[in-house]
């Protein structure tokens, strides 16, 4: 039987790899919808960037501008903030030398390689670098991924595997809050060229212009960008695929470990009624309302996989 915090220390490794690689994806997409702006360099962009993360309040105390340098190496290299790339891939590594030996040479290293190379080009980097680093993050970390797809099905790879899809559940949902957060620039109509490049970048972000191609065929279109998030499982990234391998994970695990309870239950409620969701519903109720309902939603799940695997 695998100890209880050999669980969590796989289950948070998967989270933190996981988080690291959407913060890298975020701020290049902020990048994107920054140059975008009537205003390069203005703030509303960052903004967004830190209110997705729920970072906005502890930049503040920075006292620094809103400004793209600023928000970026806040982001990516201060490890004073625990949502940070950096902060995340220390955090990776630790639990992941705690796991060492649950983990194949392939694994072990793609995390290895992206702390390296922040510890060795981090300290004082300049925005140019940071950003340099974010897509090395973003290579690491599906490096990382299909390492883990090698590795042999049993509870350490589902453990890794339940961290990552609660994880990406979470950040699909901050992902697509970001249009909530980021205003229109003056004169610029909805469903004009700028909003239309804000959901392009959206989709550019999570690796899902081609997908939307196949599955849509009206062209871009708001509405079918946030039902291709929220409610087409063909899509790794979205919401439902997230839900659905989420219940598949805690199955397997269960039959596993013998541990079944509170964080099926709340899994297999929350897939049911995803499948059940009319993106054109979500739309005419409030879509920040439903994404915000939906974090808080995950938030209880991941507890509840605390205490069904008894991670404290």
């Amino acid at each position: 039987m695998m100890l209880s915090r050999t669980g969590a220390s796989l289950y948070w490794l998967g989270r933190y790899l996981e988080r690291a690689d959407f913060t890298a994806r975020l701020v290049e997409a902020t990048v994107r919808l920054d140059a975008l702006s009537s205003r390069p360099g203005g703030e509303a962009a960052w903004a967004s960037a830190l209110a997705v993360l729920d970072a906005d309040e502890a930049f503040a105390t920075s006292g620094e501008a809103t400004a793209q340098d600023a928000v970026v190496r806040y982001l990516t290299l201060d490890k004073g903030h625990p949502g940070s790339i950096a902060r995340c891939l220390d955090m990776a590594r630790d639990n992941a030398r705690a796991v060492r030996t649950a983990l194949t040479r392939d694994a072990w290293t793609a995390i290895n390689r992206a702390w390296l190379l922040f510890e060795r080009r981090g300290r004082g980097a300049d925005l140019g670098a940071a950003l340099a680093l974010v897509e090395d993050t973003k290579t690491e970390a599906r490096g990382f991924e299909g390492a883990v797809h090698r590795m042999m099905r049993n509870p350490a790879t589902w453990f890794l595997r339940l961290g990552q899809t609660i994880e990406r559940a979470d950040n699909t949902a901050r992902l697509l809050d970001v249009k909530y957060h980021i205003l229109l620039p003056e004169g610029e109509a909805v469903g004009g060229i700028v909003d239309r490049d804000q959901w392009t970048t959206i989709l550019q972000t999570v690796s899902a212009v081609t997908a939307y191609r196949w599955l849509y065929s009206d062209g871009l279109v708001p509405a079918n960008v946030i039902d291709l998030l929220l409610a087409r499982s063909e899509m790794p990234r979205s919401l439902a695929a997230a839900a659905e391998e989420t219940v598949d994970v805690l199955n397997l695990l269960a039959r596993a470990t013998g541990r079944h309870g509170e964080a099926d239950r709340m899994a297999r409620a929350r897939s049911a009624r995803v499948r059940r969701t009319r993106t054109a519903d979500v739309i005419a109720s409030g879509l920040h309302e439903h994404l915000r309902a939906s974090l808080r939603e995950n938030a209880d799940l991941h507890a509840a996989v605390g205490r069904q695997f008894r991670f404290s």
